[in-house]
């Protein structure tokens, strides 16, 4: 009977072995070609830093997507070539390679470091330019849960914030004193993000609460607000925007931020320079 059972068993474990390796070798397939047809890609890009910002993310995919293929057919051939074998062999201790661990630990400093250089002055375009003399100042403020945009008039000076008169029910969402301090009687806020095409954007993000994380996909922007910081991005918007969607693209908040999180969303609005000037006006 166990001449006859033993067989049976080797045939088995070499068919499950077979069965893993070719299980994760079609998962590795899959994974490539979904990335390969674009399946699930970007949306369209807006703004004149997005192709940089995708030019990235291709490379990265690119060497990530490499290592990720090498690793599985790696672990797949594992699974094969050591497979049990039923003939009552002894699991063994095996050092580890210390010059591959250490080979492996430099080439991964190395691509890590490689990919961050390459990205950095992209990045530093975005967030540290610092002032432009013919840039549209935006703030965009977070709070649980909604977004406000404040724009600062014709005086191009925004007023003065009072946390202490912060009141949503009387609409006084930013806690501006138009009474007192006249910058602030000319500030315009709105629930909706207006911006004209072919101009520079200087986006201040700030948040009343707690962090939160401005995100719209078509401008290429994820970024932070961390309560008591103000942040910076810088971005143009190009006609390519008033092509798709009405010129009409959402904005997330990407950042768990409480109970209603899942309902925190405002939205961009692209406009001819005209247009922008009689939404701001009205």
């Amino acid at each position: 009977l166990l001449h006859d059972i033993i067989p049976i068993g080797i045939r088995s474990s070499k068919l499950m072995a077979l069965a893993l390796a070719l299980v994760m070798t079609a998962i590795t397939a899959v994974s490539v070609a979904l990335f390969a047809l674009h399946v699930w890609w970007f949306p369209v890009n807006i703004t004149l830093h997005g192709p940089a910002i995708d030019h990235q993310f291709t490379i990265t995919f690119f060497v990530m997507g490499t290592i990720f293929v090498l690793a599985q057919i790696g672990l797949a051939y594992l699974a094969w070539r050591y497979r049990s074998r039923n003939d009552g062999r002894r699991a063994r201790y095996v050092l580890a390679n210390n010059r591959l661990e250490v080979a492996w630990m430099v080439a991964a400093a190395i691509i890590f470091f490689g990919l961050e250089f390459m990205g950095f002055q992209t990045w530093t375009r975005m967030h540290y330019m610092g002032p432009q003399a013919h840039a549209l100042r935006i703030e965009a403020w977070g709070e649980q849960f909604a977004w406000y945009f404040r724009y600062p008039g014709p005086d191009g000076v925004f007023g003065p914030i009072h946390p202490s008169l912060m009141n949503d029910a009387m609409g006084n969402y930013l806690g501006l004193d138009r009474q007192h301090d006249p910058a602030s009687r000319d500030d315009i806020v709105t629930a909706t993000l207006g911006i004209p095409v072919d101009t520079p954007i200087e986006l201040i993000l700030r948040s009343k609460d707690v962090i939160h994380s401005f995100f719209c996909p078509e401008l290429r922007i994820k970024q932070d607000l961390v309560p008591g910081m103000k942040i910076p991005i810088h971005f143009t918007v190009t006609k390519q925007a008033l092509k798709e969607h009405g010129g009409r693209y959402e904005i997330a908040c990407t950042q768990l931020c409480g109970m209603g999180h899942y309902r925190m969303r405002a939205f961009l609005q692209v406009m001819t320079k005209k247009k922008f000037q009689e939404w701001l006006k009205k």
